[in-house]
């Protein structure tokens, strides 16, 4: 079985260790980058078969890269890793250029099976994941603009919606591996930014909105 080389694209430390002993024999690692300056430096360095990308971290997030990498006119194949299963997080990196999209509930065989297949040229998607890119390539209509959605970042998103499905702040920071100070922070500002009051009140917007 071929050798497949992968750089590893992930803001977190413990997160990169834990995929690499996880990724069978037929995956080597190059390589991994914390950020996106430092994974499109790399990319360019060490020009990897298969990009594993986190869809969001600092400098701009999965599809920064993607634009600035693909924008250069690399080849390079990448396949998005994220905790996020939103459906507008799945289709912006899928427009961007990975070919594609698995959850981080995944287990080690079936991303090493995933990273293969893309390294050959497949799509791979997580099962119910694959429905949002159907959908979404399927119209022919550009999705409404919601301003006030639009004015939230893709972390508030996150957030937002974990506490919109009832998780507590301390599950909301081990699910998104950040801090319970950082989710209440994030929590006011998207109170801020909506005018809202409070937690049901978030949970009703985001619902009316689909953002479950």
């Amino acid at each position: 079985m071929k050798t497949v080389r992968v750089l590893i694209v992930d803001d977190h430390r413990l997160f990169r260790s834990g995929v690499r002993a996880e990724l069978g024999p037929s995956i080597q690692v190059v390589g991994e980058a914390e950020d996106v300056e430092t994974a499109v430096r790399t990319i360019a360095e060490l020009e990897p078969d298969v990009v594993l990308l986190d869809v969001h971290m600092p400098g701009g997030g999965g599809q920064e890269v993607l634009r600035r990498v693909l924008g250069s006119g690399s080849q390079v194949r990448f396949l998005a890793l994220s905790v996020s299963d939103a459906a507008e997080d799945v289709i912006g990196v899928i427009r961007g250029g990975a070919r594609g999209y698995v959850t981080k509930t995944i287990n080690g065989t079936e991303l090493t099976d995933a990273i293969g297949r893309v390294a050959e040229g497949d799509a791979v998607f997580s099962p119910r994941l694959a429905g949002f890119v159907l959908d979404a390539f399927a119209s022919t209509e550009a999705p409404p603009i919601d301003p006030e959605l639009d004015s939230l970042t893709t972390r508030e998103r996150e957030v937002l919606r974990l506490i919109a499905r009832g998780y507590a702040y301390k599950e909301i920071a081990k699910e998104l591996f950040i801090s319970v100070k950082t989710v209440e922070t994030h929590v006011s500002s998207v109170l801020r930014k909506l005018q809202l009051s409070n937690r049901h009140e978030l949970s009703r917007w985001a619902t009316a909105r689909r953002l479950v």
